[in-house]
């Protein structure tokens, strides 16, 4: 099994080889500071910087976290640094101004070490006041948030070994919770700003639930083109969608279903609903293989849309389906803007941390002893060379989930 892409094999390297020492250097340069002499306390919090550099998926979860920095010091006071190809989610939630996103290049080491030293200087210029460090133990943007100078830091800490090293670099060292729901997590860390930083770990603070997530509005140009693409594949007008996505990234592919089983689930919700259309998405790199899965189905009413869209396009998409199965992937949190039902398919991580919140959002997860086996314990690395957890969702459990859905949805007897 293919278990990483060449470049998040670079970026996995890159952090744990050299972003534990720089951690440990820049800790190091950190404590001798305050040998020196005691720095001017902070004034107030006016501005506010996000750290989220990689996940797409987890931005959306970032969404209410990102709502309360904008109640807080207003919006156009609110920052977020990600790498360059995740920015498209931080514009379409649309609570930071396009002018206050800065990104970092990844396409290689120099590319990332020079636009991360140009993006430093520039937040250094802004001055803001507060970093809030969305990564769960990532070195890299521990040591970012350090360097940006900003003087409130808020991220985890490793306390007693349960995560990896990433050096004492933030002002207010949050413990994480394991079982706190990601979104709440992430919401604790802005209201971790009002906390003393010598009471941590203690942090006696319930972070509520947010509200409903945002809903993507597309202009009518984009949902009439969207609609001009799938009729120029065949697509009859006012035929309900089924949308299979079968890919869950390089980063993690364990958290793969197995092809063959969407081919399987395709054949049979075509054959159980005369009316239904399926499309296998997926991104222009993996279009060749979609397409050889979208032919395993042998109908007329099943067409490949690998690579044809852009990703408001491909949100647009979803809007104009009945149901959306993916694995838990970016598209399973994308989905959530929109109207579409997403039958997500866990394994190797959890929906009890990861699931998006919502009532058109359904999880399905075998819960076999080993899963999950992923987690911000372990740096999301693991053991595991079978994924197990993800062959043993049955075809008959995943396609009982969408149809009744889809009979919800349509009427369909």
């Amino acid at each position: 099994m293919k278990r990483f892409s060449s470049e998040a094999r670079t970026l996995q390297w890159l952090d744990r080889r050299v972003g534990a020492p720089i951690c440990l250097l820049l800790t190091g340069f950190r404590k001798l500071a305050s040998l020196l002499g005691p720095r001017t306390p902070p004034g107030p919090i006016r501005s506010i910087l996000f750290l989220k550099l990689a996940e797409q998926g987890s931005t959306v979860l970032a969404h209410e976290a990102v709502r309360q920095a904008v109640a807080r010091v207003g919006r156009d006071q609110v920052y977020f640094l990600v790498f360059e190809e995740n920015r498209f989610i931080v514009d379409l939630i649309g609570l930071v101004p396009p002018g206050n996103v800065f990104t970092v290049r990844t396409t290689t080491a120099w590319a990332m070490a020079t636009s991360a030293a140009r993006v430093l200087a520039t937040i250094r210029r802004r001055r803001i006041d507060a970093c809030l460090d969305l990564e769960f133990f990532a070195r890299f943007s521990a040591a970012l948030a350090y360097l940006t100078g900003i003087p409130r830091r808020v991220g985890f800490h490793v306390y007693f070994h349960e995560g990896p090293y990433r050096g004492d670099l933030m002002t207010h060292r949050v413990l994480y919770n394991p079982h706190l729901h990601t979104s709440r997590t992430f919401t604790s860390l802005v209201l971790a700003l009002d906390a003393a930083p010598a009471a941590f770990p203690t942090f006696g603070v319930v972070p509520p639930e947010g509200p409903p997530l945002p809903s993507f509005q597309p202009e009518e140009a984009e949902v009439a083109e969207v609609r001009a693409m799938l009729a120029g594949l065949g697509v009859t007008a006012g035929a309900r969608l089924i949308i299979l996505n079968a890919n869950a990234g390089d980063l993690l592919p364990l958290r793969k279903w197995p092809e063959a089983n969407y081919a399987e689930l395709a054949e049979r919700l075509l054959a159980e609903f005369p009316g239904a259309w399926v499309g296998f998405t997926g991104s222009p790199e993996e279009a060749p293989r979609v397409k050889e899965i979208a032919a395993l189905v042998g109908s007329a009413r099943c067409v490949c849309l690998a690579g044809k869209t852009t990703l408001r396009q491909l949100l647009v998409l979803f809007g104009l389906a009945e149901v959306l199965v993916t694995n838990d992937s970016g598209p399973a949190h994308f989905g959530a803007l929109t109207a579409v039902d997403v039958v997500a398919l866990f394994g190797p991580e959890t929906p009890l941390l990861f699931a998006a919140p919502g009532p058109r959002n359904h999880a399905v997860w075998a819960g076999i002893a080993c899963s999950p086996c992923i987690n911000a314990f372990n740096n999301r690395q693991t053991a595991c060379r079978d994924n197990v957890c993800m062959k043993t969702i049955t075809v008959e459990a995943v396609h009982a989930t969408v149809g009744g859905i889809f009979r919800a949805r349509t009427d369909s007897p």
